[in-house]
């Protein structure tokens, strides 16, 4: 893939960058070899890598699926103006 000025004002523009011609030509080269290194990362065998999350091994940090906390339902609602089977009672808003 090659770039070129149009391609490097056109994408300059919708940055919102000012590119001036002298400056769209440099980075016409600099992006022309910025592809270059990318396609050659096309050749690499990959094959066999597997995907990864992160370039150190890491293990996923798992606890206990127990409850550990619970039954404070009446406290919740000790406070509470009304309340009925541990739930909050409100005043009817829609009639």
């Amino acid at each position: 893939m090659s770039v070129d000025i149009d391609t490097v004002k056109r994408v300059a523009h919708l940055a919102r960058i000012k590119v001036t011609d002298d400056e769209a030509g440099q980075m016409t080269g600099d992006l022309n070899n910025i592809l270059a290194f990318v396609e050659q990362l096309d050749e690499v065998d990959v094959s066999d890598v597997e995907p990864m999350t992160s370039v150190v091994e890491q293990s996923m940090k798992k606890r206990a699926d127990e409850v550990t906390d619970g039954d404070y339902a009446a406290d919740v609602v000790a406070n509470a103006p009304a309340s009925e089977d541990n739930f909050f009672m409100v005043p009817k808003v829609v009639e």
